[in-house]
């Protein structure tokens, strides 16, 4: 049920559980759930309002000085606001057979944080959370968690509340989204509201409109190997192949213990794939699709983990998503910012070579490296404050324009000139740095594609790559590995992303 409204003996709807079963019973106007006390509305964007009504009655909407109306047909209701100017907290009220007043509503810069596991990773993990937390007082940063849930159709309205970021409520919420909103806040100066919708272990096709993945070719395969899944399931194999597992993992956990080795993995029943949240279309129809059409500034953006095995496919279906949330909401190509993933031992440098080429080929959109913020070892690396920090300056940068260098190195064109190839970069921003020492992390083939470590040296604004054994080189190829070493940055702070030469 909805957590916003509910009304009180005069007809005012206020803070409260009941709001659907009574709109329900009395037809009474109720609004989408991310319209209720300390919501944060975007600035300088027309802001569509909408919810339910009983059928045939009139919605008027007042804030900051407008106010606009419509008939509720077919149960829903919308108007749009013209562009508003920031500030707060202003009073926000809608009329219809019974009154809806928001007292503490603010507007300013709205951002949706979506993905797996390392978007929903909470502030309260982050490497350095006491002292992020222990100054997480800010009444002008408003956090909005959208409950977790995988339906097969899309829903048109959202539960949850806007709160105030303190250490009570910043605690639980994303840390990337925080710390990015945080950076924001310090930048503008003006009220940010950041809206979580991320469910961890979640491939983008999960996160994708039906109808994207129905309408591209490129995507067929998606919905094949989900069809095929739900057709091969066996409930009845599927327990004796967890009663099975159960018992040599009993026996395996026995030898751990007597060996001191870490217990082995305990096995988990496979799930009918029609129930999964990593279906098709399941989490955008749940998570995203009742946020539609809420204005908003743009899109961060942290997954991947769960297409790395399948990196050519993420090529065309990443961009599919994105092109598809930008159509659904109807606001043109607003930002979206996502982050590379970052090293890790089963992590292949194919999916990061996904994600660059959707940042090169999908307009308005922006890269964040984290080669030096990873941990080969741990797929959930804790150091989130810098990712969320330069994803701030992304959105600085690609939504405010903001004339300041935003990305690390990235690769442009390779000459050669002899037995050295010689590379050039966009993002060079202050110059090209060896942070540590001499550069590491890249290789050099020739014509026979078999790569060998390469000495490679700062030039100015070139890199020159050779090795011995290469007399004609064809090729080069910089941090290509699950868990490369490597160390080019910019002067300006920002690792360069990992990329080859040979990119057929």
């Amino acid at each position: 049920m909805k957590a916003c409204f509910t009304p009180n003996a005069r007809g005012i709807l206020i803070a409260g559980s009941l709001a659907v079963l009574v709109a329900a019973a009395h037809g009474e106007v109720i609004p989408n759930g991310l319209f209720c006390e300390g919501a944060v509305l975007q600035q300088d964007l027309r802001v569509p309002v909408w919810g339910s009504a009983r059928e045939g009655e009139k919605v008027v909407v007042k804030f900051q000085g407008q106010e606009v109306s419509t008939i509720a047909q077919q149960g829903r209701w919308r108007v749009e606001l013209q562009p508003l100017k920031p500030g707060g907290p202003f009073a926000f009220m809608i009329f219809g057979d019974n009154t809806i007043t928001l007292t503490n509503v603010l507007v300013g810069e709205v951002w949706l944080s979506s993905g797996q596991s390392n978007m929903s990773f909470p502030l309260s993990r982050a490497t350095n959370a006491a002292e992020a937390i222990a100054t997480a007082d800010d009444p002008q940063l408003r956090l909005f968690a959208v409950p977790h849930a995988a339906v097969d159709e899309p829903r048109s309205d959202v539960e949850g509340a806007w709160k105030t970021s303190a250490p009570a409520t910043a605690s639980y919420f994303s840390a990337v989204a925080w710390f990015f909103g945080r950076d924001l806040r310090r930048a503008l100066n003006v009220p940010v509201g950041l809206i979580d919708a991320s469910v961890g272990g979640t491939p983008a096709q999960a996160w994708t409109p039906m109808g994207t993945l129905k309408a591209d070719p490129d995507l067929k395969d998606v919905l094949t190997r989900y069809d095929e899944s739900v057709r091969a399931y066996d409930p009845a194999k599927a327990d004796a192949e967890y009663k099975l597992e159960v018992q040599n993992y009993a026996q395996a956990a026995k030898q751990a213990q007597l060996g001191s080795q870490p217990a082995p993995r305990e096995p988990k029943k496979t799930a009918n794939p029609a129930h999964r949240n990593n279906r098709p279309a399941c989490l955008y129809n749940a998570m995203i699709a009742p946020l539609q059409p809420f204005a908003l500034a743009g899109v961060i953006w942290y997954q991947g983990e769960a297409n790395a095995g399948r990196a050519a496919e993420y090529q065309k279906l990443f961009p599919a998503m994105i092109r598809g949330w930008r159509a659904a909401w109807g606001q043109g190509a607003f930002p979206f910012l996502f982050v590379q993933i970052a090293p890790y031992h089963e992590m292949n440098p194919e999916i990061r070579e996904a994600q660059l080429l959707s940042w090169q080929r999908v307009t308005n959109t922006a890269m964040v490296v984290t080669m030096d913020v990873g941990e080969n070892l741990n797929i959930h690396p804790a150091r989130k404050e810098p990712v969320g920090a330069r994803l701030a300056l992304a959105a600085r940068a690609v939504a405010y324009g903001e004339k300041i260098e935003f990305s690390g190195p990235v690769f442009a064109s390779m000459t050669i000139r002899g037995n050295q190839a010689k590379l050039n970069f966009t993002h060079v921003g202050g110059g090209l740095v060896a942070r540590g020492g001499a550069l590491k992390g890249f290789t050099i083939a020739s014509a026979d594609g078999r790569f060998v470590p390469a000495v490679a040296n700062i030039e100015g604004d070139t890199i020159s790559v050779s090795a011995p054994a290469v007399a004609e080189p064809a090729a080069v190829r910089y941090g290509w590995a699950k868990t490369p070493e490597t160390n080019l940055f910019n002067q300006d702070g920002l690792p360069a992303t990992p990329f080859r030469t040979d990119l057929k």
